[in-house]
């Protein structure tokens, strides 16, 4: 086990990190300065906090929400279509009031351009890395610093196809990263050009770095971007299309006065930062205090009093969405009563059985997409704001402090007078057929931990563990999970932690069974009463590859690793299982499984 991991049976008691956790307040905030040596180190830093920094005062609503560009292909490969996709550096502006912000996106944008694609038709894509032999932002060199070569030219990446359901080595491994024109490769580096088969439903899927200890950077720096499965089925259930089908990825940012992104690199002393810290340091999360949507900061999003289809994607590093549309008078800022609801029809992967209206708001966790339709033929000639009620750091022990506000506004909604729709599009009662995964046909029930500990600086990291050591492994532990494919198996997840986490699975896709409180789990016995369990939320019905698990909660999931009933493929190799907050992900809350062939005991 890493020298950093906590050792076996020990931790903190959930009581005593309650307590170190409410002390804190929100994750500090810091910002770089221009100049430094070529390197994936980034700039020279003037460690600042939360407490030396706020973003612009920006007038709000004045930029339209732009639609993310489409990728086309530049040729074939093996008769399939092919992509080149090239990560670069380039200036965008975010806001009309700001100058141009340099930002980090695919061929030139930010987010990057939309690869739509059909059902069973395989494509290929090269990621190509053109960006900078600097980095755009500080990077904390002491993070897996035994895993990390951080003295070669270049910055690492590797493109993760997010809820893909695809061969092992076109995931996008942390450990498969690549530097500018592949002159550098990670360990776990096998291609470059990646296969997605795209043999799985239709779904909202999206592409995102995973370059091990720096994803948290790359992502807020700006690659990221949507990519859609189609199929006829879906077409045919007349969902709106074209103008009326609009993807949406909210994410937070910090802005300098200079339009450059601010990001940290010190923990604040609310957090347990002092003198002993790296000068260039993690923090434990990161909150920023400007909406970005779809690249523009404090957007308008103009619309029709029609149906909508909006493909929601919560594309942060840390921070939670609950999102509820209310009237909004624009002149003062006050909002009233509720707007239209959200009538969700599919989430991570691919369509409901049927539509849920949602009641309230809509929770998201970070990686998490919501497909959700909105009927705004009610609302003609109304102002409406896209309201988030979430605290930063959620549903932990410290919701109510002052310096964990949500970010509340997130987009303000015109809702035209009259509409240009030739028929106003309605949303069937039946979607598809989401056959279920049975708990009484499971081959293997794991129990899995989060945890918490320190390094040796005594910041705080979290884990992943299991039934044999609750407290964690770290990253570069041997493998403990190894499913065998064609089998089903019931994962449990224990928070010990005093917040939550949206737990990610590569590879495949899930359903919920249900949750139960910590206190009323036994670890050492198998198997799950669906029935006794609090039920899933409606909106988490049907195929997920993103839960959240609450503090002193346990979540059972049930997931079947190949083919199942005419869905998915089968795939054997390494993948990995992480918490998508990604700070968390990079500092050390990730862990690989390995996908053995059917009947392989061996331990290769």
């Amino acid at each position: 086990m890493s020298e950093h991991a906590p050792a076996a049976g020990t931790g903190i008691s959930r009581r005593k990190l309650l307590l170190a956790s409410g002390a804190a307040g929100i994750s500090a905030f810091a910002g770089c300065t221009t100049g430094g040596t070529p390197s994936e180190t980034g700039p020279e830093t003037v460690p600042r906090t939360v407490a030396d920094h706020s973003s612009p005062d920006l007038e709000k609503w004045i930029d339209e929400v732009p639609r993310p560009g489409a990728a086309e292909p530049t040729g074939t490969k093996d008769g399939q279509p092919y992509y080149e996709l090239e990560m670069n550096e380039f200036e965008q502006k975010l806001h009309s009031d700001l100058p141009p912000t340099t930002v980090w996106g695919y061929d030139g944008q930010f987010p990057g351009p939309t690869i739509e694609a059909e059902q069973g038709e395989p494509i290929y894509v090269r990621w190509q890395n053109d960006l900078p032999d600097e980095h755009l932002l500080p990077v904390d060199t002491t993070v897996h610093e035994e895993l990390i070569p951080y003295d070669i030219d270049g910055v690492r990446t590797v493109t993760h196809l997010h809820g893909g359901n695809v061969e092992a080595a076109s995931d996008g491994k942390a450990m498969g990263w690549f530097t500018r024109d592949f002159a550098e490769k990670g360990p776990k580096f096998e291609k470059k050009d990646y296969y997605y088969v795209n043999d799985q439903p239709p779904a909202t899927l999206w592409y995102h770095d995973h370059a091990v200890g720096i994803t948290r950077l790359n992502v807020y720096a700006g690659l990221a971007g949507f990519y859609l499965l189609r199929n006829d089925h879906e077409r045919e259930l007349g969902l709106p299309e074209d103008e009326y089908e609009i993807p949406l990825v909210i994410q937070d940012r910090s802005i300098d006065e200079d339009g450059s992104l601010f990001y940290p690199s010190a923990v604040s002393a609310d957090r347990g930062g002092d003198d002993s810290h790296p000068e260039t340091s993690i923090v434990p999360e990161f909150y920023g205090d400007v909406p970005v949507v779809n690249g523009k900061a404090w957007p308008r999003l103009s619309v029709e009093p029609e149906t909508y289809r909006f493909r929601l994607l919560n594309g942060s590093n840390s921070r939670y969405y609950n999102l509820e549309l209310l009237e909004y008078d624009e002149a003062t800022g006050e909002t009233g009563g509720a707007g239209p609801s959200f009538v969700q029809v599919g989430n991570d992967g691919g369509l409901l059985s049927e539509p849920v209206e949602i009641d309230g708001r809509l929770e998201m966790g970070v990686g998490q997409r919501a497909d959700v339709a909105v009927d705004f033929s009610d609302y003609a000639g109304e102002t409406l704001l896209l309201h988030n009620d979430a605290p930063s750091l959620y549903r932990g022990s410290v919701d109510n402090s002052d310096e964990t506000k949500p970010l509340s506004e997130i987009v303000l909604v015109d809702v035209a007078e009259s509409g240009s729709a030739e028929e106003p599009e309605t949303v069937p009662e039946t979607l598809t057929d989401v056959p279920d995964l049975r708990a009484e046909s499971v081959d293997q029930h794991r129990h899995l931990t989060l945890a918490t500990g320190s390094d040796e600086y005594g910041r705080m990291k979290h884990f992943l563990g299991n039934r044999e050591q609750s407290s964690g492994y770290a990253l570069d532990d041997p493998v403990t999970e190894e499913p065998e494919l064609g089998s089903t198996e019931i994962w449990s997840i224990a928070n010990n932690t005093a917040m939550s986490h949206p737990m990610h699975l590569h590879l495949v896709h899930f359903q919920v069974l249900g949750r139960e409180s910590l206190s009323d789990y036994d670890s050492d016995t198998d198997g799950v009463d669906p029935d006794a369990l609090e039920s899933p939320e409606p909106y988490e019905l049907g195929w997920n590859d993103v839960v959240t698990v609450d503090p002193a909660e346990v979540v059972h999931v049930i997931v079947h690793f190949g083919e199942y009933e005419g869905l998915f493929n089968d795939q054997t190799g390494e993948y990995m299982w992480h918490c998508h907050m990604i700070e968390h992900e990079d500092y050390d809350m990730m862990r690989p499984f390995r996908v053995l062939p059917a009947d392989d005991d061996s331990d290769e």
